[in-house]
């Protein structure tokens, strides 16, 4: 099992950012998919038609999302914690994701990279 550890700042208010990632219309306008979300602890999460899917553990608006991530091996828990700090205008975003199977951690290391972070980045430009 592998870390990833990633940090971006993004072109919008920490509010904002939040937003792209529990609010489901806004997360359909920057991924081009339906989800199912809610910023909620214990709602069980589907995004990406349905490739990436858990559940929210904490949610601090504004600040920080806990999320579980299933996978179908029932091993070690898979969490990502995202915490969201305030620059001006602005939002440093540090992503942890913990226990990411060695087999994917490459694929998942570009997927946060490139679509995910990459997108809610061209959705505030």
């Amino acid at each position: 099992m592998k870390i990833i550890k990633q940090n971006f700042i993004i072109r919008a208010k920490p509010e904002e950012v939040f937003q792209a990632l529990t609010n489901p219309l806004t997360i359909e306008l920057w991924s081009g998919y339906p989800a199912q979300m809610e910023a909620s602890e214990g709602f069980e999460f589907s995004i990406f038609e349905g490739n990436i899917s858990g559940k929210n553990l904490k949610i601090i608006p504004g600040r920080q999302l806990v999320q579980e991530w299933y996978f179908g091996d029932g091993g070690e828990q898979s969490v990502v914690t995202i915490n969201l700090t305030p620059l001006k205008n602005r939002t440093k975003v540090e992503l942890v994701h913990t226990n990411v199977p060695d087999a994917v951690y490459e694929e998942f290391e570009e997927g946060w990279r490139r679509y995910y972070w990459g997108a809610i980045i061209g959705f505030y430009k």
